[in-house]
């Protein structure tokens, strides 16, 4: 005997020497029971992902930064982002990163909140408007 045959009986859905063999199902015709009528009402739930994917990704370039600028535009992903290795290549492409995030922030209403800085590590979260992220100090 499995673990859910025990829990079935246990609880009284399964006839058996635990319970009376009453189910959901009993008693149930298929029409509208009149007392919850009103009660009840209709929802429709708005279409969502069922889950969220967070990506981490370390811009070496410039189309790098369009990936991820997709990814939160058009996919609604928060992305967590190193730009410490464009931070090393060069000041004008880290300001072009710098740029698109501004566009991010300011067209899009993404948020942008800095995670961590150091001699080797650059990491930002970026989320759509959707995602709100909670600052605490």
């Amino acid at each position: 005997m499995s673990f859910t045959d025990n829990l079935k009986k246990s609880l009284g859905f399964e006839e058996g020497e635990y319970g009376s063999g009453y189910t959901f199902d009993e008693g149930y015709n298929g029409e509208p029971d009149p007392f919850f009528e009103g009660i009840l009402i209709p929802y429709k739930f708005p279409e969502t992902k069922a889950f969220m994917e967070i990506i981490l990704i370390k811009p070496k370039s410039v189309d790098d930064m369009d990936y991820i600028f997709d990814q939160v535009v058009e996919e609604n992903n928060p992305v967590i982002m190193d730009l410490s290795f464009m931070e090393k290549k060069g000041a004008a492409e880290f300001k072009q990163a710098g740029e698109k995030l501004k566009v991010l922030r300011q067209q899009y209403n993404a948020e942008a909140i800095l995670l961590s800085k150091s001699d080797d590590k650059n990491l930002i979260i970026v989320t759509p408007a959707r995602v709100k992220l909670i600052r605490k100090e």
